[in-house]
């Protein structure tokens, strides 16, 4: 379950695995990542920081060589950056944490115009493997009614949920219409990407972004 480079230090893998697959990581990258503990918030940690516990799920910074990063096994991993290339930012979008608020977050951390800022939606669960209950819809749609568009009926009273969708929507309302990727399913393309709804026991993928 954890085979083809899993970089998740909390999956149950063998740490010394873990490590390794993080140095192979590592030698392409100009500095460490700064490793986040994802808990489906709005958190953003802004980079560097003070300390080594970053419970956070997107993380910031303005600082050339400081390497943000994401960990997804079918949640939305979002990079950003402004136009200018002044600063940066990676995102961890579960359905959870993109209803609560964490683009908006981490846009506002930016501190720069939605209309300034490029999008890349990185591989996730796609709709017609994605199915939720109504709870979930209607949380979604409670917040804004446009958000119906992005859900399908499934069985009974079940939904499949288009992530890809919603994150569009919420960077639309921000300003932020230069919008990447978003053509991959983590569930389907098993050849590809680990994905925790269709195994259960799974690694984790790794979204990277820094400023040269």
């Amino acid at each position: 379950p954890w085979a083809s480079l899993n970089l998740g230090d909390h999956v149950g893998d063998d740490p010394r695995h873990v490590v390794a697959n993080r140095q192979h990581v590592r030698v392409h990258l100009p500095a460490e990542p700064a490793w986040l503990q994802q808990v489906h918030g709005t958190a953003v940690q802004i980079l560097p920081a003070a300390t080594e516990t970053r419970i956070a799920d997107a993380a910031c910074t303005r600082v050339p060589v400081q390497v943000c990063v994401v960990m997804t096994a079918d949640c939305l991993p979002i990079l950003l950056c402004d136009r200018q290339g002044t600063v940066v930012a990676a995102v961890h979008a579960g359905w959870r944490g993109l209803c609560a608020g964490v683009i908006e977050s981490t846009v506002a951390a930016m501190a720069v115009p939605g209309e300034a800022v490029l999008a890349w939606l990185g591989p996730a669960i796609g709709r017609d493997a994605f199915e939720v209950g109504p709870e979930v819809r209607q949380a979604f749609i409670a917040q804004d009614v446009a958000a119906e568009q992005a859900f399908v009926s499934g069985h009974d009273d079940r939904w499949f949920a288009d992530l890809y969708k919603l994150a569009r929507q919420r960077m639309l309302r921000l300003g932020v219409t230069a919008i990447y990727g978003g053509e991959h399913c983590t569930h389907t393309e098993a050849d590809r990407f680990f994905s925790y709804r269709r195994d259960g026991q799974t690694g984790r993928m790794a979204s990277l972004i820094w400023i040269e």
